[in-house]
């Protein structure tokens, strides 16, 4: 696990920031950049490079290592720090509070300001780099991708598959963006995984959550990575979280991942509540959604339990 990185902002000088983005912006032509090459990317004196060089080897917010040549690279909580920074002088948020979720791909915090946010950062890449480069379209047209690239790439794929659908569509409001790392609305609610529902309910929740995919299809998105671990369920519904994957209605592959989302939606459902949902065409509700015709699931069961 990564950790926060916004108790130690207070410690850090403005040319701590030269230094990491210094190193950051070397870190377009190389994983490692050269020692000697960081006081053109940052801009400070040799002798300022070694003593900020220290600072921020201490906190952990670079790593060193000796190839041919003495080489450093942003860690996570370095580039964390950057786009901390970029968020404060903004006046997007004031405070990093306690966590909300933390995952394989993404940590995501409570912040401080003017109504309840979110801070999500994207860690696509820093541990599972080859994995991510096969699955994410973002990264294919690209011969050579740091982590660094990918997990910014996924927050700017996100970001903006959030200001498309926001609002038509039940996703978090979308409030800034910088980096790895997207700034949004606080959602309140308990994940699918973990709701329990009367039986009156599971059907017409089923629907509420294959509307809101309807309704992305409508306006040109296949989330392409449903389950029950990216929806919330509160008393005013449902909100689908979760977009980087994402991928517009005219990929090339956009059906067959909306044949995986329901399935992956439906299949949950029938696990969990095998009484009460029945044998779902998946691929008719696919194609319902694919052609705007879906209402229910319910006209896709073959023997309605």
């Amino acid at each position: 696990m990564v950790r926060n990185v916004a108790p130690e902002m207070a410690e850090l000088e403005q040319a701590d920031f030269y230094l990491l983005s210094g190193v950051e912006q070397g870190m377009r032509f190389s994983e490692w950049v050269q020692k000697e090459k960081i006081p053109n990317f940052s801009r400070l004196t040799a002798e300022e490079v070694d003593y900020r060089i220290d600072r921020c080897l201490d906190r952990e917010l670079l790593q060193r290592k000796t190839i041919q040549y003495e080489g450093y690279t942003l860690t996570f909580e370095g580039y964390d720090a950057l786009a901390l920074r970029t968020f404060s002088q903004r006046d997007t948020i004031q405070g990093v509070g306690s966590p909300l979720g933390v995952g394989k791909e993404s940590d995501v915090y409570e912040v401080q300001s003017f109504r309840p946010l979110a801070l999500k950062y994207h860690r696509e890449g820093y541990t599972n780099f080859r994995e991510v480069m096969k699955e994410r379209d973002y990264t294919s047209d690209r011969e050579h991708v740091s982590w660094l690239y990918t997990a910014r790439k996924a927050a700017e794929r996100e970001h903006e598959v959030l200001e498309t659908l926001y609002p038509d569509v039940s996703v978090p409001r979308p409030i800034d963006h910088n980096r790895h790392a997207i700034v949004m609305e606080k959602v309140d609610g308990v994940e699918l995984a973990r709701a329990k529902f009367e039986d009156s309910q599971v059907v017409p929740v089923l629907d509420l959550v294959l509307g809101e995919m309807n309704e992305a299809y409508a306006r040109g998105y296949v989330h392409a990575d449903m389950s029950e671990y990216n929806v919330f369920v509160s008393s005013e519904g449902v909100t689908v979280f979760d977009w980087p994957q994402a991928v517009p209605t005219d990929h090339q592959n956009a059906v067959e991942f909306l044949e995986r989302d329901v399935r992956n939606v439906v299949g949950y459902f029938r696990r969990k509540y095998p009484r009460l949902v029945g044998d779902v065409n998946v691929s008719g509700v696919a194609r319902a959604i694919a052609d705007g015709t879906f209402e229910s699931v319910r006209d896709h069961v073959a023997d309605e339990p």
